[in-house]
């Protein structure tokens, strides 16, 4: 099976930091960011392998996986996986409709 490239969009990229800062400042270390970071890129590697994997979600052309408490939305575009967000699903839903929006 040939693996697609995966690109992270900036606002998926910057949402992904931010929680890792969110939980690197309060629980004084990195380890749960380095825990989920594996759990990511273990999630992008199935991503990009089998690229219908996530669930369709009501916005057009994308899909979600989850991780627990997070999700990875995505698009499949001709020979890429476009990571569009990078969503903790406690937040606030609106928040997540607005981002893919942009």
């Amino acid at each position: 099976m040939v693996r697609l490239k995966v690109v992270w969009t900036k606002t998926a990229y910057k949402q992904r930091n931010s929680i890792f800062k969110y939980w690197n400042e309060r629980n004084k270390n990195n380890n749960y960011s380095a825990k989920l970071l594996k759990e990511i890129n273990s999630r992008t590697h199935q991503i990009s392998t089998f690229p219908e994997i996530g669930k369709p979600v009501d916005f057009i052309n994308t899909r979600a996986v989850s991780l627990g408490h997070f999700s990875i939305l995505y698009q499949h575009i001709e020979n890429s996986i476009i990571i569009t967000a990078f969503w903790d699903n406690r937040d606030d839903p609106s928040k997540l409709l607005s981002i893919l929006k942009e």
